[in-house]
């Protein structure tokens, strides 16, 4: 394990692994958009075995099993045990299981799946290259890849705006490189075909997909929300009580123009991937 995975397994076995698992609904509701345009890219079929990465709670896990049928099956597979354990509780038929496993080195059954399906599941891993290539020997020969994935954050209204408004307020944040692991890991197209190709898979297709997501039925709703998921809360961690005051302020301000209907929505935009094994 490389020290950056076992980073991303502790991140998501602590505090937030928790605070997702307690607000699995609406974080489910805010991406469903961009959950139910990637499911329509996989089109899972009656009878197939899929194995979703970065399963979370099991919301597409859970959808999936529905499409594939009794005959089919769907193993989720996560790092966060928090997680998984609400997503065992979600999931009540019988061709669904999930696995706590980091899919950069469990050695899932070979040649046993259809379909490797992730909703943001990918971007995090320290080698790509390797992890789609171990990923790779779970499917069939006649198998098939999709998933969904931020495009570069700039495009994302449901950041750019908040992190614009805040940063002034909060201390310096580390800066990633382009390739380093995160959300936006895999921003650049080139990239993705560049480790797909890597890990042994051909007729990639990238399709960008822009949508309005859900961040808040109010105002005060809504800046409570941002800070405490997604970029804003980790720039949050170190500040101070007077610096978290100043950047909720800011927060708010941004959001007002955007509050003048509810709920309130900002603009996501991701890459819609699929590819053959």
């Amino acid at each position: 394990m490389t020290q950056t995975n076992a980073d991303q397994i502790a991140y998501w076995n602590g505090d937030v692994g928790r605070r997702w698992a307690a607000q699995q609904t609406r974080l489910d509701a805010m991406l469903s958009p961009l959950s139910e345009a990637a499911l329509r890219a996989a089109a899972a079929k009656p009878g197939e075995h899929v194995l979703d990465i970065g399963c979370g709670c099991g919301d597409t896990s859970i959808k999936l099993a529905e499409t594939v049928t009794a005959t089919g099956r769907v193993l989720g597979a996560d790092i966060s045990a928090p997680m998984l354990a609400l997503a065992k509780k979600r999931a009540s038929a019988p061709n669904i299981a999930f696995s706590e496993a980091d899919a950069a080195s469990h050695r899932f059954e070979p040649h046993a799946f259809d379909l490797l399906f992730s909703r943001f599941g990918v971007m995090f891993f320290a080698n790509p290259d390797e992890a789609f290539a171990n990923m790779r020997q779970a499917l069939k020969q006649t198998g098939r890849v999709a998933f969904v994935c931020w495009r570069d954050w700039r495009e994302n209204e449901w950041v750019r705006v908040p992190i614009m408004a805040v940063r002034p307020h909060v201390p310096p944040q580390p800066q990633l490189g382009p390739e380093d692991p995160g959300p936006f890991a895999f921003a650049d197209p080139a990239r993705i075909r560049r480790i797909m190709a890597s890990g042994g898979f051909d007729a990639i297709t990238l399709k960008p997909f822009d949508a309005q997501v859900e961040i808040g039925n109010t105002l005060d709703d809504a800046v409570a929300y941002l800070q405490e998921f997604g970029p804003i809360s980790r720039a949050l961690t170190d500040a101070s009580p007077a610096q978290k005051q100043q950047a909720a302020a800011a927060l708010r301000e941004a959001l007002t123009p955007h509050a003048k209907t509810t709920p309130i929505k900002l603009g996501a935009a991701v890459w819609l991937v699929t590819a053959r094994a």
